[in-house]
């Protein structure tokens, strides 16, 4: 065998080895995008249950403290805010706008104790308990796929590739530091 022969056959090697590299790459980051896309719906189903039930809460709460008209009001652009977002980031804004409404809602009702022993009140505040466990679980798995994703981009070579098919960073879905690590205060 001539020495041109085994160039072209190394060569031959070289490219469908780089070659299967970048389509193994290249579908790499697809199923990742789709894991992202997928957390992130489950997410979205569960923020979905939240905002139905919300609106319930409120007006529970409205029966017994009609004087926080302020506080629902917060609520409720709150919820429409997170519930309308059409990003990941608008989303992302809008939840923890209503994490924290939700908090001074809560805290009103702290305010009342024939509200706090209203069985309705209970099935609503159980029911959006378990709703904002779900979600804090599925944020949980939202994170660490994003996190995947956003460390393959990053790595090389796969960021060559992640370049050049236009593969960004996804966001993570973090609590604002904004009010969201303090004690909510209530004053009348």
């Amino acid at each position: 065998m001539s020495t041109g022969k085994i160039v072209l056959i190394v060569l031959a090697v070289i490219i469908i080895g780089v070659v299967g590299w970048v389509i193994s790459a290249y579908n790499g980051f697809v199923s990742m995008r789709n894991r992202v896309e997928e957390a992130f719906a489950t997410m979205d189903v569960y923020l979905k249950k939240r905002y139905d039930l919300i609106p319930n809460l409120v007006e529970t709460v409205k029966g017994y403290a009609a004087h926080e008209a302020g506080t629902f009001q917060k609520v409720t652009e709150a919820r429409n805010m997170a519930a309308n977002a059409t990003t990941i980031e608008g989303k992302i804004a809008g939840e923890n706008m209503l994490a924290g409404a939700l908090k001074s809602l809560f805290a009103v009702a702290e305010a009342y104790p024939e509200l706090k022993a209203n069985v309705n009140f209970l099935d609503l505040q159980g029911q959006l308990q378990r709703v904002e466990e779900d979600i804090a679980n599925s944020r949980k798995y939202y994170n660490a796929v994003v996190k995947e994703f956003n460390t393959m981009t990053e790595v090389f070579p796969n960021n060559i590739i992640a370049g050049i098919f236009n593969f960004t960073r996804k966001p993570m879905f973090e609590v604002s530091e904004e009010g969201q690590r303090e004690a909510v205060k209530v004053q009348f």
